[in-house]
């Protein structure tokens, strides 16, 4: 629970300013172009942390990351707390980011100090936790900056961090199993060089300049390029295990993660503007963002809930089987909601489909890559799996903007067709997923992650 609970606290910084995001450049003295810094650059960090961290946590530790990374976070909250300007929101922003990755990092815990038993339960909660706080913030981050000072939003932040800080240090034990070694600062450099030259073309492709969107993603693919040469044939120990990483298994665990990620960050672009947009239009609702909140929540609880479901599904049938039907559950439920989107309770019901679909689909993901890699390398290998996650999300927020900058009604908003249209794309992207998962390699569904220091062959019998 102190893991979920650390998990849950670093996904609620994710939405902590989405209230404040129409004023911040009132609030920040800055132009709207400027202001959205404040978004971008938790994003660029959490994605170079990730993996970083979670090799880190291979090498020297998991708890001991576990614990920089969420005292990051509270430094990150204090200062964004304390900011008046644009310019120390942003670092503030980006010191929050640097915790993105608590939630392999403590999967990684979990695989080394749990019994087989309790195994599969814990890291679908921890995995879920992803949704669940991102869900659960929405409303709680509205309410404050309704009723209290927008500064309050970050020292909240800073006061969950710091329980979390104290409850794992209190109660989490240090796992014996390390790789030890060399960090691999070539690789880590390479990687984050790539990644931040592909989510800012993907963020920022629509108001920067197209020659300097196409030269990022160039960027993006040789570094790419040449940083999986130096992983292969360079590298002592690589940042990330390439040759771990192409194992059917594993492969193909990611990549439904990454067409997950992108499915189910379709509702959150949605629902909001079609609860907030006017009654003039004819299908907005004319709601709050405390409402659009207090609509998004129930997926959250919904995620917790079944995330204990999902291991038991996966115990009687096999992650592959949850996996799948998580992603079937995602694609019914934006087929669901393009019928389904004239009245708020409609919008609840569609919310809490997907949210148990993702539910089931986050709670397998672990088990399924912890099937297939070795104990040493758990926290790298499942810090890959969400920083996929991420990117899949990154990118579904870039086509889903157009989408509805180019489907408008005369008024310039988000036309009706244009909702339903990316409704569409995310079920087409949750049936992907499903495509995709349907070709992982059978295993024995009785199998769980082993707890040895050579674990990880693959479970493709």
């Amino acid at each position: 629970m102190v893991l979920a609970f650390a998990g849950i606290v670093v996904s609620l910084m994710h939405t902590l300013v989405i209230p404040l995001v129409p004023d911040l450049p009132q609030l920040l003295n800055a132009n709207p172009a400027d202001a959205t810094w404040a978004v971008t650059a938790t994003l660029l960090a959490a994605a170079v942390s990730t993996p970083v961290m979670g090799r880190l946590g291979d090498m020297y530790g998991k708890r001991r990351m576990l614990l920089v990374s969420l005292t990051v976070l509270v430094a990150g909250s204090v200062v964004a707390g304390l900011a008046g300007s644009l310019v120390p929101m942003v670092v503030g922003r980006a010191l929050q980011g640097l915790s993105g990755g608590v939630i392999p990092l403590g999967i990684g815990i979990m695989r080394d100090e749990l019994p087989r038993e309790r195994l599969g339960a814990a890291t679908a909660t921890m995995s879920s936790s992803l949704g669940v706080g991102a869900a659960l913030g929405l409303p709680a981050a509205a309410l404050i900056a309704d009723n209290l000072s927008w500064h309050m939003l970050f020292w909240t932040s800073a006061a969950a961090g710091g329980i979390a800080v104290v409850l794992v240090h209190v109660f989490v034990p240090e796992s014996p199993i390390r790789t030890g070694g060399r960090f691999d600062l070539t690789g880590a450099a390479g990687l984050s060089v790539a990644l931040v030259c592909l989510l800012l073309a993907i963020s920022k492709g629509a108001d920067w300049n197209s020659r300097v969107v196409i030269g990022l993603f160039i960027t993006a693919a040789v570094v790419l390029l040449a940083w999986g040469w130096w992983e292969l044939r360079s590298a002592r120990q690589p940042l990330v295990n390439l040759r771990t990483a192409a194992r059917p298994q594993v492969l193909l665990t990611n990549l439904s993660a990454g067409t997950l990620g992108f499915a189910t960050f379709a509702l959150s672009l949605v629902l909001p503007q079609l609860l907030q947009l006017p009654v003039a239009t004819g299908y907005g609702l004319g709601e709050s963002m405390l409402v659009v909140g207090l609509v998004m929540a129930p997926q959250g609880l919904v995620m917790m809930f079944v995330s204990s479901l999902s291991a038991r599904i996966s115990q009687a049938w096999g992650p592959k089987a949850t996996l799948m039907l998580g992603t079937a559950v995602v694609a019914a439920g934006y087929a669901l909601g393009i019928l389904l989107m004239s009245e708020i309770w409609q919008l609840v019901m569609v919310s809490c489909v997907i949210g148990a679909g993702v539910g089931f689909a986050y709670g397998a993901l672990p088990t399924l890559i912890m099937s297939a890699v070795p104990v040493s390398e758990t926290a790298a290998a499942n810090s890959l799996n969400t920083l996929l996650r991420a990117i899949g999300s990154s990118v579904s927020s870039a086509v889903v903007g157009v989408v509805l900058a180019k489907m408008t009604t005369t008024f310039g908003v988000p036309s009706l067709a244009g909702l339903r249209t990316v409704l569409a794309i995310g079920a087409g992207a949750a049936l992907a997923a499903l495509i995709i998962a349907s070709f992982l390699p059978r295993a024995d569904h009785r199998a769980t992650p082993s707890t040895t220091s050579e674990a990880g062959s693959p479970t493709d019998g």
